[in-house]
Order: structure tokens, then sequence, then C-alpha cells
């Protein structure tokens, strides 16, 4: 087991969800450019809630997590809610979700150091079907000065511009920095700088 799964599974093994229970704000707000029933991939997905979330507006989900922990909340929230949620036990270093599978992929406050970052982002734009999109939120290295939640590294927080370069071949229909309240569970709360990218694949 990596250092990573270790210490995800440690954060999640507790009877509370550590990020809360509702969805992402970001993605409430960008659900609705979705096609119903879009076969959405999660990365990142931890204990479930946007992945919850998306399966209850009918969406085909598949949440990928390195944690078993994790991933063993999303099987019992889906049972609990009646929808079905695919989980995939996985490191992303070595996760491979295919090409031109997905309608759309997430990932909400999924940090990763910026090699391996380069190395998922690519991997997920070419899992995205023609006119795929992308959505996607993450803390910027503003938020280590806030102080209320995500790495303490920068590299594996979001620059803009590096995102904007990473990104390239998208479409960005919505691409903004900006502080805002975030309240999610007990590890993400408070007044958060944060980076928020919708992008469609051609």
């Amino acid at each position: 087991m990596s250092d990573t799964a270790d210490f995800w599974n440690t954060r999640f093994a507790v009877s509370e969800f550590i990020y809360g229970e509702a969805p992402n704000d970001f993605l409430r707000e960008q659900a609705p450019r979705l096609a119903p029933g879009s076969r959405v991939l999660s990365l990142g997905e931890g204990e479930g809630r946007n992945a919850l979330f998306l399966a209850k507006l009918g969406h085909a989900l598949t949440a990928v997590d390195a944690s078993h922990e994790g991933l063993a909340k999303v099987l019992a929230r889906a049972a609990a809610a009646g929808v079905d949620i695919t989980v995939v036990l996985a490191d992303l270093a070595r996760y491979q979700p295919g090409v031109a599978q997905f309608d759309a992929v997430v990932s909400v406050f999924c940090h990763l150091p910026s090699a391996l970052r380069r190395t998922v982002m690519t991997r997920a734009m070419a899992a995205l079907k023609p006119g795929g999109l992308l959505i996607m939120e993450g803390y910027t290295p503003r938020q280590l000065a806030f102080g209320t939640g995500g790495p303490k590294d920068a590299d594996m927080l979001l620059e803009a511009d590096i995102v904007r370069g990473e990104l390239a071949g998208l479409a960005l229909l919505h691409f903004v920095e900006l502080e805002r309240e975030v309240i999610e569970g007990s590890y993400h709360t408070g007044r958060a700088s944060v980076l928020q990218v919708v992008a469609r694949k051609p």
C-alpha cells in the first residue's frame, strides 16, 4: 500500500464525513451544464459527497480513489440512497481511464504533485468524449496564507497560468481565481483562495 493510500485510509477511517456530506458548491453550480445521463469520472472522490450528488441527478458515476476506507463510504452512501456508483480503488499515478470514455471529468480539491497532476490531466483530457467537460476546483498557492485547508506544499496547489497551459487544447468556458468561503467538513473551513475551471473538449 502506498504512503498516499495509508494517509487517506487513516483520515477516512472515522464515522464522520470529514469533508462534509454536501456536494462542493462549485460543482453544484456547474452541474446543469451536464447533459442528462452523462457518464462522469470523479478523480480523488474521497467519501462520495460529489459522486452521490451527481448520481442522484441521474448521471452514471465512476469514482476513483486510493483509499478503500473512502470508497467503502461511497458504496454505503450509494446503497442508502438507492443509486449506483462504480468505484475504482486505484492510485492516480497508475490509473488509466481510457480514451473518449466519459462525458465529464470532475476534480474537486484533488491535489497532486505537479508532475503527477500533468500526467493525470493529460489522461483525463484523453478520457473525455468530444464535447466533454472538465469541472475542477482546487486551492491556489495563495491558500497557504489562509490556512483553512489543503496541502501545505505549494507544488500541489493550482497556479492559474500553469493550469491554463496544462489544459491546452480544451476550450475554457470558466476559468477564475477567487477568494470564497469554503465550508466543507472539518478540514475545509473558512476563507480560501481557489481556482475554478470548466473546460470543454472540442
